[in-house]
C-alpha cells in the first residue's frame, strides 16, 4: 500500500526529542513514503541520537536559521542528499528566558529581537535557502500557536508567532506562482523542549482540560504531526496562505 509522500523529499528542523512534534513528523512523513534530511541546532548529537529511533536511517545536517553561513550551504547540502526538496518542515522558535514567563514590560528589545529573528524570520530564510531545491513546487509547512490571543507566560513568543503567522501568508503571496503552497499547524500545548522552556507551561495547558471540545494529551505529538504529513502531502493542493488548527477545536470556543 502506498503512502501520501511517496516520492516527496522533505527537510524536517526541530526534531530534539522523541516527544516533539518534528519527531513524530519525521516518522510519519518515512512511514509514508518520504525521503528526509533533518537539521539541528544548537546540538546535533542530540538530534542525531534521536534520528536512530526513526523507522529508517537520515543524514542530519547543522543549520541555526540566524546564520547566513549555514543558510547559504544549505542548497548544496540538501542536493548532494536528497536532490531536490517537495518539502519543508518549520519547526523552530526561541526565545530568551527574559521574554517569556511573566516579564513582558520588561523585556528589552534584544531579547525580543532574538526570539522575532529564531522564531518568525526564519520561516522566509529557511524557505529561500531551499528555494533553488523546490524547482517542481511543493510544500512549506510550519507550526504555531494561535496567536489570536495572550496567553498566560507566553510573553514576547506570542507577538513572535503572530509575526510568523503573517509571514506564512507573505511567502504564499509571493511563492504562489512557483507552486509552493505555505501553511502552518496551529497545535495544541505539547510537552516538548520548548514548552518545557516556558515557566508556568502547566498553568497554560490546563485551559485544555476544561475548554476543549476533543479531548487534549499533551503527551501525544501525533495528532499535530499528521497534521503536517497531510499539508505537505497532495492532498492540499490548492491551500496556501492557511492555519489549520490541531488544537482539539478549542480555538473555536469562547467560554
Amino acid at each position: 500500500m502506498s503512502g501520501i509522500l511517496d516520492g516527496k523529499r522533505v527537510l524536517i528542523t526541530g526534531v530534539l526529542l522523541e516527544s516533539s512534534i518534528a519527531f513524530h513528523t519525521a516518522k510519519l512523513a518515512q512511514e509514508q513514503g518520504a525521503e528526509i534530511i533533518l537539521t539541528a541546532f544548537p546540538r546535533p548529537t542530540l538530534t542525531e541520537r534521536v534520528a536512530k529511533k526513526l523507522p529508517k536511517p537520515t543524514k542530519v545536517v547543522e543549520l541555526d536559521v540566524s546564520n547566513d553561513e549555514h543558510l547559504g550551504r544549505l542548497s548544496d547540502v540538501v542536493a548532494a542528499e536528497l536532490g531536490g526538496l517537495d518539502g519543508i518542515v518549520h519547526s523552530i522558535g526561541f526565545a530568551p528566558q527574559d521574554a517569556l514567563g511573566g516579564n513582558f514590560l520588561n523585556t528589552p528589545f534584544e531579547s525580543v529581537a532574538t526570539a522575532m529573528h529564531v522564531s518568525a524570520f526564519s520561516l522566509k530564510s529557511l524557505t529561500t535557502a531551499c528555494l533553488p531545491q523546490m524547482q517542481n513546487g511543493g510544500s512549506v509547512v510550519g507550526l504555531t500557536f494561535d496567536a489570536q490571543y495572550a496567553w498566560p507566560q507566553y510573553d514576547w513568543m506570542g507577538p513572535a508567532k503572530a509575526a510568523l503567522e503573517s509571514v506564512n501568508r507573505y511567502l504564499a503571496r509571493d511563492l504562489g506562482e512557483r507552486n509552493i503552497r505555505c501553511n502552518l499547524i496551529s497545535a495544541g500545548p505539547i510537552g516538548s523542549m520548548a514548552a518545557k522552556s516556558i515557566p508556568g507551561f502547566e498553568e497554560l495547558a490546563t485551559v485544555w482540560d476544561s475548554r476543549s471540545p476533543l479531548s487534549w494529551d499533551v503527551k501525544d505529538p501525533e495528532p499535530a504531526g499528521k497534521g503536517v504529513v497531510a499539508l505537505l502531502s497532495d492532498w492540499f493542493p490548492k491551500t496556501t496562505g492557511e492555519i489549520v488548527h490541531v488544537d482539539g477545536g478549542l480555538h473555536a470556543i469562547g467560554a
